[in-house]
């Protein structure tokens, strides 16, 4: 209960990061694309290292204990990850532009709120994974739902300024714009509960989980972060 509780306040961390983020509707009109290239950078090198180090690395030590097939069933998870994000890409149609369409601003909406689920239950497994005496320690899971809450931070004003621009009042844009991270908290419930409950599912959800984050890394962050400020992104 202890880890699934710490897992509930990481996931709430990054929501918050969210919640600030969407906020920024009240105070600015444009975001400072150099300084958002900066932070895209930033979180996928911090989740490209914990996808590694703190997922798929324990993942694979922990099966080579249990004499199982590491390689084989840390692929099969790695790949059941890249293939949820996707699927959810394919399903909602999903495009990067921002335009000013009510319709593209609903569907970036909802596009951002499925894209924050394996976001969350990432957190929730790595915390979840604490209770089974794995290889993972609180810093770990600290350090991807710290990976996690940057991202999400320019994600949440990504969602509300375009809502803003299409007509939105500033008030809805916030709100809807900030829901799109409520999800996470309740993905960490249930990956975090479900690891616990099944504790052999524990390498194949590491794995999974690492998938899930290189995807988002390799076809949204760094396509993004490097399409106008290389050399920022590079830094960060």
């Amino acid at each position: 209960m202890y880890y699934i509780l710490l897992g509930v306040i990481a996931t709430s961390f990054t929501y918050l990061l969210t919640l600030i983020g969407a906020a920024s509707v009240f105070f600015i009109k444009k975001i400072n694309n150099k300084l958002l290239d900066y932070i895209l950078g930033l979180s996928s090198g911090i989740m490209i290292a914990a996808s590694f180090f703190s997922l798929l690395l324990p993942a694979i030590n922990l099966l080579t204990k249990l004499n199982r097939l590491e390689y084989i069933e840390t692929s099969i998870g790695f790949a059941g990850g890249c293939l949820l994000i996707i699927l959810s890409d394919i399903i909602l149609g999903r495009k990067k532009t921002l335009n000013e369409d009510n319709k593209k601003s609903i569907l970036l909406v909802s596009a951002v709120t499925l894209h924050n689920f394996p976001g969350g239950l990432v957190i929730g497994v790595a915390f979840g994974s604490l209770a089974l005496n794995s290889n993972l320690i609180l810093i770990d899971a600290i350090l991807i739902a710290v990976g996690i809450g940057i991202q999400n931070l320019p994600e949440g004003a990504c969602t509300a300024l375009p809502l803003r621009k299409a007509g939105y009042t500033r008030k809805k844009a916030f709100f809807l714009g900030q829901a799109s991270g409520l999800v996470e908290i309740i993905a960490g419930l249930i990956g975090a509960i479900f690891v616990i409950t099944i504790e052999n599912s524990l390498p194949f959800f590491l794995s999974f989980s690492a998938g899930a984050m290189i995807l988002v890394c390799a076809s949204e962050l760094i396509p993004d972060a490097f399409k106008n400020n290389k050399k920022l992104a590079g830094i960060g």
